[in-house]
């Protein structure tokens, strides 16, 4: 089964880099222009990663991210934030407040995108109990 992430940006070269890039590693990826759209997307089918930037319109990173985690289905749920204000956001206290967290500041490296993307779903699944997957039932 392919492993279905979703991108979430306002700056569409941004959400056209990162999601080429991983559709050429294999992955079935959802872009989303703000955090609203993220989410329904989310809501849709459960990925087994997010790509969030810290700064969009109508539903910012953080709120996307709190979102994500009110919902006991994907509290485990591995996040890759993107921002431009790297040096206003602590990684540690923001991976031991929210879970798995990585933080990568802009600009970025694809290579390097990727790399985290990888590493963080291994890890994750190698955590996660056998038959958890899929949607958000379950």
């Amino acid at each position: 089964m392919i492993e279905r992430i979703v991108v979430c940006d306002d700056e569409v070269h941004i959400t056209r880099a990162v999601s080429m890039k991983l559709k050429k590693a294999g992955f079935d990826v959802e872009t989303a222009c703000d955090g609203m759209q993220g989410w329904e997307a989310i809501e849709r089918q459960r990925p087994v990663l997010l790509v969030t930037d810290f700064q969009m319109p109508r539903m910012n990173g953080m709120d996307l991210i709190q979102r994500v985690r009110s919902e006991p289905s994907l509290n485990g749920l591995p996040i890759i934030l993107l921002t431009a204000k790297g040096f206003e956001v602590d990684p540690v206290g923001l991976s031991g407040q929210w879970g798995p967290i990585r933080l990568m500041c802009k600009p970025f490296s694809l290579k390097e995108v990727l790399e985290s993307v990888q590493e963080m779903i291994r890890t994750s699944q190698s955590d996660q109990p056998i038959g958890q997957s899929g949607n958000m039932e379950n």
